[in-house]
């Protein structure tokens, strides 16, 4: 067993020439299967309407996805290891596309059984595309690399505030649903002609039994990984807050329309898709990863708190410029924290850290939200609940100069 990690990185490296073809698929997946879990989001005002429930409900439901991202994170390296990475990207697409079809059925219970189920999906893409990424990197360019690959998610962020609420608004919640789950399911079939060449280094014989919680074990056990990974529960907790409750808080607070609060969220989400590009080439031009996330920390705490300054009927420009600052720090630091835990990783071992260190990062997800909605329910503004949640970005700050003090 302790032979496995090492295994599994040290196989057949796919060939560099395919490195723009290898982050363009896994920042694909990566974006389809975010599509999946913020499609909801998206469109919580009219979910809301359709099951008789307050908007800010849609915590909880955000809670589900990544409850069961958790899950599957935890088994990851297994899967990886027996079926391939990018075998292991398909059955997330399979899962997210599934579970969304499933959440189309007008029932709170197949809602949150097709939760869970993108949440599968979710927590399989960071590991299996950090196996992939490691065999046609060079340490040199990693972060940007990686970062690149992260502008998956606030891709697939754009596309659901852009899709979910026109569809939803021409053919109802349900159809908007299905149309975008067919998406997913259909790019299985587009990256199957990859497999044979890509996962050469499986192992067809590797047990998929293992203790699940040793990835995260080795985690623990590494003061830098570990300071890194707590800082990650912070920093995951404030970014899907904000893309969850955005439209929400654009609707409800400040009296926005559902096509135009959507339009908001895409300009935020490219705003993160650009912070994760330019913090990954910052990050490699300084040689220091730890520093760039130190610093997109505090971004993400001023942005915070200038949200508190946002008014209904206030200047449209203010609420583009605050949130984009905000989308450019809150959502633009993934890239680079995978980059470090798999810089600080044991050798042979970043995959496995890669899934160990996902378990803290969708905790935070997980917590996050439903901590969101029960802050909203004292204050009664999102506005108000997003500047006193930049306490939480503070505090991953502090942690982030923790791991830098226990590397050193």
């Amino acid at each position: 067993m302790v032979g496995e990690p090492q295994a599994q990185q040290s196989g057949t490296r796919i060939p560099r020439r395919a490195t723009a073809t290898v982050v363009g698929i896994t920042t694909l997946v990566q974006a389809l299967a975010t599509l999946c879990t913020l499609v909801p989001a998206a469109i919580a005002p009219e979910l809301a309407r359709a099951f008789g429930v307050p908007s800010s409900m849609i915590g909880y439901q955000v809670s589900l996805i990544y409850l069961g991202a958790i899950l599957t994170s935890l088994v990851s390296a297994g899967l990886i290891l027996r079926l391939g990475a990018l075998r292991t990207s398909q059955m997330a697409l399979a899962f997210a596309g599934s579970g969304l079809a499933l959440s189309a059925v007008p029932s709170m219970i197949a809602f949150a059984v097709g939760s869970v189920m993108v949440g599968f999906g979710y927590g399989l893409t960071n590991p299996s595309a950090t196996h992939l990424l490691i065999r046609v990197s060079r340490p040199e360019s990693r972060n940007f690399i990686f970062s690149l690959k992260q502008t998956g998610v606030p891709l697939g962020a754009v596309a659901a505030g852009l899709a979910a609420p026109s569809l939803s608004l021409e053919f109802g919640w349900q159809w908007a649903f299905l149309i975008i789950a067919a998406v997913p399911l259909a790019m299985i079939v587009v990256v199957q002609p990859f497999h044979a060449g890509w996962d050469q280094d499986r192992d067809r014989t590797a047990t998929l039994r293992k203790n699940p919680v040793r990835d995260l074990g080795m985690i623990w056990r590494h003061p830098a990984l570990k300071l890194i990974s707590l800082a990650a529960f912070c920093f995951s907790a404030v970014q899907v807050s904000l893309s969850t409750f955005a439209v929400t808080m654009l609707v409800e607070d400040l009296a926005y329309g559902l096509v135009q609060a959507g339009i908001v969220l895409s300009a935020l989400q490219a705003a993160g898709a650009l912070g994760r590009v330019t913090w990954g080439g910052v990050a490699d031009r300084l040689s220091d990863g730890n520093r760039v996330l130190a610093g997109v920390a505090l971004i993400a705490v001023i942005a915070g708190l200038l949200t508190m300054v946002l008014q209904p009927g206030g200047p449209i420009v203010l609420v583009y410029t605050v949130l984009c600052l905000f989308g450019l720090s809150a959502i633009g630091w993934n890239g680079v924290f995978l980059a470090e835990v798999a810089r600080l990783a044991p050798d042979g071992m970043a995959s496995n850290a890669t899934g160990g260190a996902m378990v803290p990062t969708y905790s935070g997800v997980l917590v996050g939200p439903a901590s969101f909605a029960v802050l909203y329910g004292l204050t009664g503004l999102y506005t108000v609940t997003f500047g006193l949640f930049a306490a939480v970005s503070l505090i991953g700050f502090v942690l982030v100069l923790g791991a830098r003090r226990r590397e050193a």
